[in-house]
């Protein structure tokens, strides 16, 4: 049996999904059924369960983004720094092995020598490397919670996408935004970034931090572009002059923007399609979905 935490969120419905498509036993489980925040229920509900595996999707996000978290830090930490520590004491003491949703957005630009942030670089958009938003800083300190975690991947998203309806998916946030801000980003498609995850389970990859993006990046006017060009829409996009405009007009804490290296991954068999296929392959299912 697998255990999915946090199953009816975005990432986590999709996690409970994808095993269903695979004839996997799974069992998906939201906080208001099991208080997953407190070890000793946590431990007696896994006991009982006896998965061979548990994915973590639970944290907070924010609604309708990082914004939100500036208002609910208490939340925010504890759903995201505090409830990996516990569930990494209650797998390691259960020899249980799991995997943690974790976020890119910890790192901001790129390095110094022009590539992408690799998984073993130091945060530079996080409470230690300011400024950030609570957001970034609380999945910094997550990761903190993890360093040396036994038998546990930690699977970096970054700003997610499909071809769903849903005010989660960048390409439909990009879409009802009145006006955009021009900024380079690592992307994941999030169906691909779900399949490579559990693949990690089915080819016993070595676990540890992978950063589980499409290859490549994209900025934002060229996602526009492609708009257009698979017929998704002919609006014409308006932009923010700069970050500081953006940031007065439309924001209450910074952005991460960055590009990720994805060489780990490719190296370990679960890299991802290049950005620029999977990006396009969900707009032409967008116009699909929109004409049916």
């Amino acid at each position: 049996m697998i255990i999915v935490l946090g199953s009816a969120g975005y990432v986590g419905s999709k996690f409970v999904n994808y095993f269903h498509t695979l004839g996997q036993e799974v069992f998906g489980v939201g906080r208001s059924e099991v208080d997953y925040t407190n070890i000793p229920s946590l431990r007696n509900w896994l006991k009982s369960k006896n998965p061979r595996f548990v994915v973590n999707a639970a944290g907070y996000t924010g609604k309708p983004n990082v914004d939100a978290c500036e208002l609910a830090k208490a939340e925010c930490l504890s759903g995201n720094a505090v409830l990996p520590g516990i569930i990494r004491e209650v797998c390691e003491d259960l020899k249980i092995p799991w995997g943690h949703i974790s976020s890119g957005c910890i790192y901001s630009g790129r390095r110094t020598d022009g590539v992408g942030w690799k998984e073993e670089d130091e945060p530079n958009f996080s409470f230690r490397s300011p400024p950030c938003s609570f957001y970034s800083g609380s999945k910094a300190l997550g990761e903190e919670v993890l360093e040396g975690a036994e038998n546990c991947y930690i699977w970096r998203l970054r700003i997610p996408f499909n071809e769903d309806k849903n005010p989660r998916n960048y390409l439909q946030k990009l879409l009802n935004y009145d006006s955009l801000l021009e900024a380079e980003n690592s992307v994941s498609h999030l169906e691909e970034f779900v399949q490579k995850c559990v693949e990690c389970l089915e080819k016993e990859v070595e676990p540890g931090i992978y950063n589980m993006t499409n290859p490549g990046s994209v900025f934002t006017r060229q996602v526009t572009q492609w708009f257009r060009e698979e017929g998704v829409t002919d609006k014409q996009f308006q932009f923010f002059e700069d970050e500081e405009q953006f940031m007065t007009k439309a924001a209450k804490t910074p952005r991460s923007n960055c590009v990720l290296d994805t060489t780990k991954a490719k190296k370990a068999g679960i890299g991802m399609r290049p950005v620029e296929e999977a990006m396009r392959e969900s707009m032409q299912k967008m116009v699909k979905g929109a004409a049916v």
